[in-house]
Order: structure tokens, then sequence, then C-alpha cells
């Protein structure tokens, strides 16, 4: 079972853009050295949709080499059936301990669809998977709870932000899963600023992006909510989440691109975000640095 802040780290990509290996595995021990309860790797931050099968081993297996039993590590899998597969056989062969399935791309699909495509991708290896609800990948209540019964299926991650629906399938699933061990995610883009929201339907755990280039703001945070400090919480929210929120919605992708360029500037390069994406522009890049500047001086308070 997972408990701590998620660490999902980048896919650093050198001048060439092939995988800056050297780069990730920096990047992935700093991660681990500050502490999250566990990382995930090639999923959203680590831009999964632009990796070919070939890279994917090679992040997937980087991260498990650096990260080395300190913490679970997790790997992102989805679209085309057959390539989902592939990749969850990948991911178990060098050493994940889990998957985040992502959604199939393009296509919608009925919720009988989506569970058969969950099953299928399941059993590809023995690996445990959460489902990631989200974009054309969205479960009712009953084809959430269908998931949630197929033996390797452990964590329901929510990317929607319906709270009213998510409310009613962690309700559903928790009076019919018994003894099932089995967690609910927050998955929503920048996941602190709703985090509060979330925990009042029994959700604790999330997804946290800024982990990756803040881990200090991103742990405080974390304790703050724990610990019911709710002043500290709010404080970060008005100085920092928010005003991050606000320069990532000026552009779409730059839920990648901003951490991309905050790890960037804690010394570790991480090179350019991969199209269809684009970088963030000179002026965004200096908001950036601010907001990471404020979030800092409220914890030095």
């Amino acid at each position: 079972m997972l408990d701590g802040v998620l660490f999902f780290p980048v896919t650093p990509f050198d001048a060439d853009g092939n995988v800056d290996v050297q780069a990730l595995a920096d990047h992935i021990e700093v991660g681990v050295a500050a502490g999250p309860g566990g990382v995930f790797a090639a999923c959203g931050t680590g831009e999964f949709h632009a990796l070919s099968p070939e890279e994917f081993r090679i992040v997937v297996e980087t991260t498990v080499n650096v990260a080395a039993g300190r913490v679970p590590v997790y790997a992102g899998a989805g679209g085309a059936l057959p390539i989902a597969r592939q990749l969850v056989a990948t991911a178990a062969e060098v050493g994940a301990e889990g998957i985040l399935l992502l959604p199939p791309y393009l296509v919608g699909a009925p919720p009988e669809g989506l569970v058969e495509y969950v099953r299928q991708v399941s059993d590809a290896s023995e690996l445990p998977v959460i489902v990631y609800h989200r974009a054309n990948g969205q479960f009712t209540e009953r084809s959430a709870l269908a998931v949630a019964k197929l033996p390797k299926v452990v964590g329901f991650k929510d990317g929607v932000g319906d709270l009213d629906l998510t409310s009613r399938i962690v309700r559903r699933l928790r009076d019919a899963l018994g003894d099932k061990e089995f967690q609910f995610f927050n998955g929503l883009p920048t996941a602190e600023v709703s985090q509060q929201a979330f925990r009042s339907i029994g959700v604790t755990l999330y997804s946290s992006a800024a982990f990756a280039f803040a881990p200090d703001i991103s742990l405080a945070y974390y304790s703050a909510l724990e610990e019911g400090q709710i002043e500290l919480v709010d404080a970060l929210n008005r100085e920092f989440f928010h005003p991050l929120v606000r320069l990532r919605d000026t552009t779409p992708g730059y839920a990648v691109a901003l951490v991309k360029a905050g790890v960037t500037f804690g010394g570790i390069d991480a090179g350019s975000v991969r199209a269809p994406l684009v970088d963030v522009s000179d002026a965004h890049r200096f908001e950036l640095e601010q907001i990471i500047a404020a979030g800092r001086k409220v914890l030095a308070q």
C-alpha cells in the first residue's frame, strides 16, 4: 500500500532529443532522497505519450535501478491494447512494482469496453494496477466497481474532478470490496489545490508534480494537510500553488513543461518537451522562478 507524497518525475531529453539517462538518474536520486512514498515513472509528467517502447524500457529500468528498493516504483502504461500489454510486460521485466494504467487514446468506448481493456492489460503481468479515470477512459459507478473487482486492480485515480461522481465511486467500492486492499488517488493536475476537497470524501493520496522540482514545498504542504496546519496550507496555496495553476493554465501542456523548467532551475537539465508540447517561454520561466521563490519564502517564515 502506498503512503505519503507520490513523485512523478519528468523524462529528461538531451540536445539531440534522446532520453538523457544520466540526467534522469540524477533526477530520480534527488527525488527519492527527499522521501516520497512512491515513484511513478513514464507517466503523464514523464511524457508517456511521447516515448517509444524502447525509451519506456530505459526510463523505467533506470528508475528502478536508482530507486534500488528504497520506495515502490510504478510505471505508466496505456494507449493501444497490444502496446499497453507490451509496456506492462516490459515494466514487470525491469522490476517495476506496479502499473498506473492511463486511458486508451483517441477512441471513445462504452463502459463494458473499458472494463475489458483493463482486464486484458492487467492480465499481461502479475503487477498490481491502478486505473486512471480521465480523458476518454472515464468510468461510471458500475464500471469502476467492475474493474475494482479484477484481481490485479488495486487502486482508482481520479483525473476528472467530478467530486459528486468520485464520492459515489469511493463509497460504492469501499462498501463492495470487503477486505480487498484498495486505494484512491487524486490525479488532477497540480493536485494540491483540490486536495482539501478530496480529503473530505476520503481520498488522501495524490500526485504531486510539484515534488519533481520543489520537494521541500510539496512535502511541507503534505505535512500541513496531515497535521491540520490550515494557516500554512492557505499560505502555500496563496503564494505558490494557486499562482502555479494560473501560470499552468496559460498554455496547454504547461503541466509538463513547467515541471521540466523547474527541474532545470534545480540544477538538473531536463531538456525540452517533445512536440506537440512546447517549452516554457522566457517570460513564463521568470514567473515560475518568482513563484518558487515565494513558496520557499513561506517556508522560511
